[in-house]
């Protein structure tokens, strides 16, 4: 095996071991030429939706309320 490979593995292993897992995420490539526009398309549709929202009384009952059980989070 390689000596980077038994490094790589030595070290996860110690991480596994301090309790933690590997875990993948996948995140948008900003790196894309069109990422710009979806963005702004993106938030076009939040900032309809916002307009919308406003007139929800029972999101902003349920807003509330989860905004009510967020002490002690930190």
């Amino acid at each position: 095996m390689a000596e980077t490979a038994v490094r790589v593995r030595e070290h996860r292993q110690r991480l596994r071991m301090a309790g933690l897992r590997p875990v993948q995420i996948w995140v948008p490539d900003t790196r894309r030429p069109d990422f710009a526009e979806e963005c702004r398309r993106q938030s076009q549709i939040v900032e309809m939706g916002d307009k919308a929202d406003t007139q929800d009384t029972q999101l902003d009952a349920l807003m509330d309320q989860a905004l009510s059980s967020i002490e002690g989070w930190t």
